[in-house]
């Protein structure tokens, strides 16, 4: 095997941090991908996919340029964000956007879950508020905006808000941890792209940069010493990445000291049948461009 390989990469184990992402995610990702969010912002006015998915995401934040937001999700082109913010908040204020799109998760959960999950769910919804409790907010403007939305009274939704604030927490936090390690947008989802998580064309056609700007980043990645000449992980690439990820991990680590280890592993083995229900049923693809896998 070829020191720096995609394949010597992704031997590596997932932490307790890790687990717990992948065993949530899908819960909070069917935003994303089911029918009813979309067919949501339609009907609100809003006339694109992306258009709903930048002021989805950012509502709770209230109408913001695209210069924050594409500040904050570090891995769209800065023009590509330019072409839905801030025309979105033309259409529908960042208050009717949010209560729209809750409101949609609400009918796609109701009708994707599987049934006799209540108590599950419950239970579920406990452990993750606990550990949104645990959560701190500093530089983590997503996470922090949404840990402002009022708590639902369906179990379903308070489990779809609290996997929301984790995973915006856990993603403000690999923003600052790729940040820090001289990445930017373009070359974090290169060198992801390389450890084999996820596809080149699952992210390419829905990031926005141009295929000069894709080329510039592999000129730019290769000169470090971090990609090789077939775009593949080099050694020093690897260990970039497994630094990224561990410092993520350490940066998502007080969620996880608030559920103590045994609520940690009660959270995932609570969520892993409900998000294998959703990738199992079609709700959610695998791969996807979140690079979210099967838990």
């Amino acid at each position: 095997m070829r020191h720096g390989s995609t394949e010597e990469f992704t031997v590596q184990q997932p932490s307790s941090a890790q687990r717990l992402r992948q065993a949530v995610e899908p819960l909070h990702a069917v935003v994303y991908f089911a029918p009813e969010p979309a067919a949501a912002a339609r009907a609100l006015g809003l006339p694109s996919w992306w258009m709903g998915y930048f002021a989805g995401r950012v509502a709770p934040l209230g109408p913001l340029g695209p210069a924050p937001v594409a500040a904050m999700f570090h891995v769209f082109a800065p023009a590509m964000v330019a072409r839905s913010l801030p025309d979105a908040w033309a259409y529908a204020s960042p208050e009717a956007v949010l209560e729209t799109r809750t409101e949609a998760v609400r009918a796609t959960l109701a009708r994707t879950l599987p049934a006799g999950s209540g108590r599950s769910l419950a239970r579920l919804a406990e452990l993750l508020e606990t550990a949104v409790a645990g959560c701190g907010f500093e530089g983590r403007p997503l996470a922090a905006g949404w840990s402002r939305v009022p708590r639902p009274a369906d179990p379903a939704m308070r489990v779809w808000l609290a996997a929301t604030v984790l995973r915006e927490h856990r993603g403000d936090g690999h923003v600052l941890a790729a940040v820090h390690a001289g990445l930017t947008g373009l070359d974090t989802t290169l060198t992801h792209v390389a450890t084999g998580d996820v596809p080149l064309e699952a992210v390419q056609d829905n990031r926005g940069w141009t295929e000069a700007e894709w080329e510039e980043s592999r000129r730019r990645l290769t000169e470090r010493g971090l990609l090789d000449g077939e775009g593949r992980l080099t050694g020093a690439g690897g260990a970039l990445r497994r630094r990224l990820e561990e410092d993520t991990d350490r940066l998502a680590a007080s969620p996880l000291a608030a559920l103590g280890a045994e609520g940690t592993e009660e959270a995932i083995r609570l969520a892993v049948p409900l998000s294998r229900h959703l990738i199992d049923s079609g709700v959610l693809p695998v791969p996807n461009p979140m690079g979210a896998p099967r838990p």
